[in-house]
């Protein structure tokens, strides 16, 4: 019983309860409150994973818990993306009357949620996490009780995240019969070295990653997000589509190679279908878009497929450009959703693209961190978005799917159509109200440092690829 690894998720758990009881009580009048203790609380959260962190693999809990290099950096960008949610959101949720406690308390939960996924060697606990994640992010999509569009994203979040979440248990009971136990190394050595009957385990494997792909917002199983984007407040949006993302490569990562490597021919050929149905349909339909989020949500879908192939490598750096892929995504999602919410005031949301229309004229500085974020996101070389796109694409070309890379440069270049559509509204387009974006002083400082750090990355991108490599080497 190993508490110690363990910190980092007790304390933030009970920061959780601490602040639903303080806003209950004292939090009348002053919603900073629940803010800046939830600021503080994800801090000391960061300060607690590096304390804590044990220098070589520990389990807590009878084998439900591990601490391993992995989870480790997986919490720490958790923390620190969510984190950035919180700053970005303020004024936000001040404007329209969502400045409440409960926001905050769903958000630690949810973080707790996604560090519990990421510390999850059994299947009990990474459905735990999964679930605890889930239900706070349906509620969180539901807090502007007066918006029936927000209602309504929030009921199709739910049915549909309940459909997925029943197909993942029901793979997991079924690979449960096959091998009679929930851990995942124990499952791991069954399929490998024992004669466990090899179809109800690729149909098994047909439903989990089906919930995976759910988690992911990958196609077909995307059918969620676009709706969910738009039709949530854009600070929970913001979260739905930064931290979460980084929870579902833990959960495919756990599930698919500690777990079930053993099936790696099967589940590789189902990850070829869902990165080509992704990246296809992602980069073409979000050209359509008019609503920025909308063009936020397919644009997501893409870049979990191009995330996918570096799963599809099935190699420890194939893995590592996967997860260097998913980092760096939620860094530039967040500044992307932290534009709008730079720009959106009382009354306006600033998430159409003609909202976009000369705004490097009113901000200088801002549009010029858009233009980075918009660029990584597009791949263009030096940003950062190109090297995760570049990682992705050698490790699949030395698998020897080179057709497959083929196609994910093309769409790339399809694709890039959006962010530059972005770029010329920003640079080139005249805005029909002049209007100066009057965000706090610390939202203003955060989203330069996302820019900043996009910038720094891709000029300097070996650090964190070292780092990714050194996780599973």
């Amino acid at each position: 019983m190993n508490y110690l690894i363990a910190i980092p998720e007790i304390f933030i758990l009970s920061m959780a309860c601490i602040i639903l009881l303080a806003d209950a009580f004292f939090g009348r009048g002053r919603s900073g409150m629940a803010y800046g203790l939830s600021l503080v609380t994800l801090l000391l959260t960061l300060g607690f994973i590096v304390f804590f962190s044990p220098m070589i693999t520990e389990t807590a809990f009878h084998g439900l818990f591990v601490s391993d290099r992995l989870s480790e950096l997986l919490k720490l960008f958790i923390v620190g993306v969510s984190f950035m949610v919180l700053v970005y959101s303020r004024e936000y949720l001040a404007e329209r009357n969502l400045f409440k406690g409960e926001f905050y308390v769903l958000v630690l939960l949810a973080v707790l949620g996604m560090m519990i996924m990421a510390s999850a060697p059994n299947f009990l606990s990474m459905y735990l996490g999964l679930e605890l994640l889930s239900l706070s992010q349906y509620a969180m999509v539901a807090m502007r009780r007066d918006s029936g569009v927000s209602a309504e994203a929030a009921m199709k979040f739910f049915v549909l995240g309940a459909i997925a979440s029943g197909m993942l248990l029901y793979g997991m009971s079924l690979i449960y019969g096959v091998t009679g136990s929930l851990d995942l190394s124990t499952i791991h050595d069954v399929v490998a070295y024992s004669q466990p009957d090899k179809v109800v385990l690729v149909f098994a494997l047909v439903f989990i990653v089906a919930g995976i792909a759910f988690k992911l917002g990958a196609a077909p199983f995307h059918m969620w997000a676009p709706d969910v984007y738009e039709g949530a407040p854009t600070a929970m949006t913001l979260f739905i589509g930064t931290a979460p993302k980084i929870a579902g490569f833990a959960l495919a990562f756990r599930l698919l190679i500690d777990g079930l490597e053993g099936l790696v021919a099967s589940w590789q050929q189902m990850l070829i279908i869902l990165a080509v149905f992704s990246i296809g349909l992602g980069n073409v339909v979000a050209i359509a878009q008019t609503n920025i989020k909308r063009m936020l949500a397919y644009s997501g879908i893409a870049h979990m497929g191009y995330m996918v192939l570096g799963l599809i490598a099935g190699t420890a750096d194939g893995y590592a450009a996967s997860l260097f892929y998913t980092l760096v995504y939620a860094i530039m999602a967040a500044g992307a959703f932290g534009f709008i919410l730079l720009h959106s005031r009382q009354g306006f949301e600033s998430d159409q693209l003609d909202d976009m229309k000369g705004l490097a004229r009113l901000n200088p500085w801002f549009g010029l961190v858009m233009l980075v974020l918009m660029f990584s996101m597009a791949g263009v070389p030096p940003f950062i978005g190109f090297w995760s796109k570049w990682f992705v694409l050698k490790e699949i070309i030395a698998a020897g799917y080179v057709w497959l890379a083929a196609i994910a440069v093309f769409f790339a270049i399809v694709g890039a159509f959006v962010y530059l559509r972005i770029i010329r509204l920003i640079y080139f387009d005249r805005a029909e109200e002049e209007v100066t974006a009057e965000a706090s002083g610390e939202l203003k400082l955060v989203l330069s440092l996302n820019g900043l750090v996009v910038l720094l990355l891709g000029i300097m991108p070996s650090f964190l690829l070292g780092v990714c490599l050194a996780v599973f080497h």
